[in-house]
């Protein structure tokens, strides 16, 4: 039986190949899945990607690369000369940037202008504040946060434009490995707010890219 079934159609329909996700595969599966797709497309990303992960797979593509801050391998993937739009990646604390740098490499590698703000936290609420005007720039928001989860409600209270939320499953015990803070999001009384899964930036870049650039599939 074979293992592998690529999807060597995505790339058509949506705009780019289909993703490598690492985690739960062996290595040969990550190896042979992300060489299949790189010598059908010429580029690939691998999330959730192990640095074990990437020292097998550099053997094999000796072109890819490591964001150990966003557990990506890329190959064939480079930064756009033209980017697009602007997407804002905010992150409450600094224990969420795994899942923002995840939602932030993987929205560069479609090819958007991608802003950072991270530990922004509404703990010290003056600290996104102070980037009222750079968040009002932004064709759409990726709001991160674990614990209570209420920075996305608080952004969304002061732009006009789409903010997507993602709780991490950074917390104490009654945050529940990230089900409080998802719960706070759908819950938010702030208008404007879509909510993907607990710790999925890759999905909440996925949106974005969309919205950012309704035409970057085409």
């Amino acid at each position: 039986m074979r293992e592998l079934r690529i999807d060597h159609e995505r790339e058509e329909r949506c705009g780019f190949p289909e993703v490598v996700f690492a985690l739960g595969k062996t290595t040969a599966q990550i190896i042979a899945a992300a060489a299949e797709i790189f010598e059908h497309s010429g580029r690939v990303l691998v999330t959730r990607a192990t640095p074990e992960d990437f020292a097998a797979l550099q053997k094999a593509i000796p072109a890819a690369r490591y964001q150990e801050a966003a557990r990506i391998i890329s190959v064939g993937v480079s930064e756009p000369e033209h980017p697009t739009g602007k997407i804002v990646v905010a992150a409450a604390g600094t224990a969420d940037i795994l899942v923002a740098e995840e939602a932030a490499v993987t929205a560069e590698a479609h090819g958007a202008a991608v802003q950072r703000l991270y530990d922004i936290g509404i703990a010290g609420v003056h600290r996104a504040l102070e980037h009222i005007d750079e968040l009002r720039e932004a064709r759409v928001i990726i709001a991160v946060a674990g614990m209570e989860g209420a920075l996305p409600s608080l952004i969304a209270g002061l732009v006009s434009v789409p903010v997507i939320a993602v709780p991490t499953s950074v917390g104490y015990g009654a945050h529940l490995q990230g089900l409080a803070p998802l719960l706070t999001m759908l819950n938010s009384c702030a208008t404007g707010i879509g909510v993907v899964n607990i710790d999925n930036g890759f999905g909440a870049a996925e949106l974005a890219c969309r919205i950012n650039d309704p035409g970057w599939a085409e």
